[in-house]
């Protein structure tokens, strides 16, 4: 396996990981806590990996970080209920799935990466796959909750382009970068959760393993392997493994809930699916010729590792880096757009 299908089948553990939250919510989580069960998927996790990483955010990292957070889990969460309880049949999560629509736009525009036919007609085909599989006739719609999904598609795509444009700072790995996002995020949903839920209510042992999976297997290692994607992948590349998320939700349902898949909801399977796949094919860079200079360096690396072999000397070693090119809803087809 190449290195950038390792990183491609890594970074995919976290939008199939998503589309485990609705059983986990629905089986073991209390109802109509949706802001709780983001608070407390977002700031245990942050607060676990601070721990661990043992490094806070520097400089304009302060806010950078507080940006990221708000983007990928502050604003993105609140935004996404709204949006999955106003839009019932499955709406909400057809208008998340615009998602990577976004995410080429604003690569276009703050990376500089020139959008593709082949991205474009793959976000498209991800989208109408997502539409199959959770859409129901006469679904429903609702101005606010239509807004509402659209600004949460927007909030994590925009996330995601600038977790690819601000990288991340010298010295500090991207579990350390992870932490200081949920802890943002956590940070901002504490207040609103308080304010429109309340004090939580008092939480059963299945309540507490729920939550504690969400926290630590749904959240910090998933959002750790997702960022860690967006750094090595094409944000692109990245956005649209999310339809893995909604396939997911609906063979879990199948197989755990009882849900039927019909074969409407098969093919969608099958065309967002492939969508993901060829979204993640592309050509191999060609080798660049190398200029005078280069080739005259090269040249004087060559002799020096020549000599060295004659002699017996270690000659010095040259490295080189490889460049690499969304909840809580309760319904199965509102879970497509969690993250």
């Amino acid at each position: 396996m190449s290195r950038k299908a390792a990183t491609v089948a890594l970074t995919a553990i976290a939008p199939i990981s998503w589309g485990s939250t609705y059983f986990v919510t629905t089986e073991f989580l209390p109802p109509d806590r949706p802001l709780l069960t983001g608070l407390l998927r977002a700031l245990p996790a942050g607060l676990l990996l601070l721990a661990l990483t043992r490094k806070l955010p520097q400089g304009a990292w302060w806010w950078k970080s507080a940006v990221l957070g708000a983007l990928n889990i502050g604003a993105f969460f609140p935004l996404l209920f709204l949006a999955a309880y106003r839009l019932p049949g499955g709406v909400a999560a057809v208008v998340g799935s615009v998602g990577p629509l976004f995410v080429v736009g604003l690569a276009a525009l703050l990376l500089g990466d020139k959008p593709t036919v082949k991205a474009l007609l793959t976000a498209i085909a991800a989208a109408f796959g997502v539409s199959l599989v959770v859409l129901k006739a006469g679904a429903a719609l609702d101005t606010i909750g239509v807004v509402a999904g659209l600004l949460s598609a927007l909030s994590m795509s925009a996330g995601t382009v600038f977790t690819k444009r601000w990288g991340r700072p010298e010295g500090v790995g991207a579990l350390a970068l992870t932490g200081w996002q949920l802890t943002a995020g956590g940070l901002i949903i504490l207040p609103v959760a308080f304010l429109i839920e309340g004090a939580p209510p008092a939480l059963t042992g299945a309540n507490l393993a729920g939550y504690a999976y969400l926290a630590f297997g749904n959240t910090a290692i998933s959002y750790f392997l997702w960022f860690r994607g967006i750094e090595r992948l094409s944000a692109s590349s990245v956005t649209l493994l999310g339809p893995l998320s909604p396939i997911t939700a609906a063979v879990i349902g199948w197989a755990a809930l009882g849900q039927a898949l019909g074969p409407v909801q098969l093919l969608g399977m099958v065309v967002a699916f492939g969508a993901t796949l060829i979204a993640q094919m592309g050509p191999r860079t060609p080798k660049a010729q190398k200029k005078p200079a280069e080739a005259a360096e090269a040249a004087g690396i060559a002799e020096t590792a020549g000599v060295a072999r004659t002699t017996g000397t270690a000659p010095e070693s040259f490295s080189s880096t490889e460049e690499n090119g969304q909840e809580v809803s309760m319904d199965l087809e509102s879970s497509a757009v969690r993250r």
